[in-house]
């Protein structure tokens, strides 16, 4: 079987996933174009342009299978690549631009919103990994849809989308998840982004000062050129309760997930969240806000109900009293053999 893999946007999750394709279907003959994860008005707009330009051969030739990131605008594609019309054609939502955030000052834009609907149209299957996704981006697309001039079909459109949907977690690797610890060591471990409210953390650690209880914290993630000024802000305060700050190598990544106790997120935008997966499998108990995609994936005692007091209380009760902690959840729920057999139907369709 001849495959066609693209990612026009390869975040590192993006290609977490890709990879993972890869080696599980080692029986399939991949072929993955991908692009860099950067300029992104441009990337989800202009992808076709980009390949058609850099590996027009490649697209030409005749596929069996073409699976595509929801970055891809693939109904372009496939109207300048007509041989990719004869392949079976699976989309995968690792996010959707209908519920993804807006920094502070911008509007929402309407080709990032089309391409993910065109996208999403001219597949076969439509695979989110997260009910959540699924649900917000037909949620947004009618809401959006609604106010453009015209009086569209919105019933026969979106149900079209939603009838070929199918749910599917990026899966973790295979590994036997590690215990949980007892220690008071905080763990952060998102992109310095602002859709990760990393105010709401940093607020909260400052509450954990204030009333003198003991903690230690690392501070990790992707890092980029522009980010939240709370972090450099924060950074002097936190003085010595800080063990790691800043992107690191992958060694030294894995290492703070092992030493670390309690894993915390506080983002206004998660489709499935495989940082929390990441540190959960290596013995961090999580503790993340009660809504998003959150509530697909942990029992309520990992949630908190979303806002600053309820999120500084649980974290203070943990630190102080250990033993009211929640056991980890089952991480192997989450690895490839728990659904190698639901992508194996996906992708062949058997």
């Amino acid at each position: 079987m001849k495959a066609l893999l693209l990612s026009a946007y390869a975040a590192m999750s993006h290609r977490h996933w890709a990879d993972g394709l890869q080696q599980q279907f080692p029986e399939i003959d991949w072929r993955r174009l991908e692009l860099p994860p950067r300029h992104f008005p441009w990337r989800i707009r202009g992808n076709p342009l980009t390949w058609l330009g850099q590996e027009r051969d490649c697209l030409h030739e005749d596929y069996d299978l073409v699976v595509a990131t929801s970055m891809v605008d693939l109904a372009t594609l496939v109207g300048l690549c007509p041989s990719l019309a004869r392949a079976r054609k699976v989309v995968y939502f690792h996010e959707n631009q209908f519920a993804y955030p807006l920094p502070k000052g911008q509007r929402i834009r309407a080709e990032p919103l089309m391409v993910n609907l065109y996208t999403a149209l001219a597949a076969d299957v439509v695979v989110f990994n997260s009910a959540y996704n699924r649900d917000s981006l037909l949620r947004g697309a009618r809401d959006f849809l609604k106010r453009m001039p015209e009086r569209l079909p919105l019933d026969s459109v979106l149900s079209r989308i939603a009838e070929k949907a199918v749910v599917l977690p990026v899966p973790m690797s295979e590994e036997t998840p590690k215990p949980a610890r007892l220690g008071r060591r905080v763990l952060w471990n998102h992109r310095w982004e602002y859709d990760k409210n990393p105010e709401a953390f940093f607020t909260a650690l400052e509450t954990l000062t204030t009333r003198g209880i003991d903690f230690e914290v690392a501070v990790l993630g992707q890092q980029f050129r522009d980010q939240p000024p709370v972090f450099e802000a924060s950074r002097a305060w936190l003085g010595e309760r800080i063990v790691c700050w800043g992107e690191q190598p992958g060694d030294v990544y894995r290492d703070m997930l092992d030493s670390a106790d309690i894993v915390v997120s506080t983002t206004d935008h998660e489709f499935q969240g495989l940082a929390v997966m990441e540190a959960v499998t290596q013995g961090c108990v999580p503790l993340v806000p009660d809504r998003l995609c959150f509530p697909e994936y942990y029992a309520s005692a990992y949630r908190y109900a979303g806002d600053q007091t309820t999120l500084e209380a649980t974290l203070a009760q943990w630190l102080t009293d250990p033993a009211s902690r929640p056991g980890l959840p089952d991480a192997r729920a989450w690895q490839w053999p728990a659904w190698r057999d639901a992508y194996r139907e996906v992708l062949i369709g058997t």
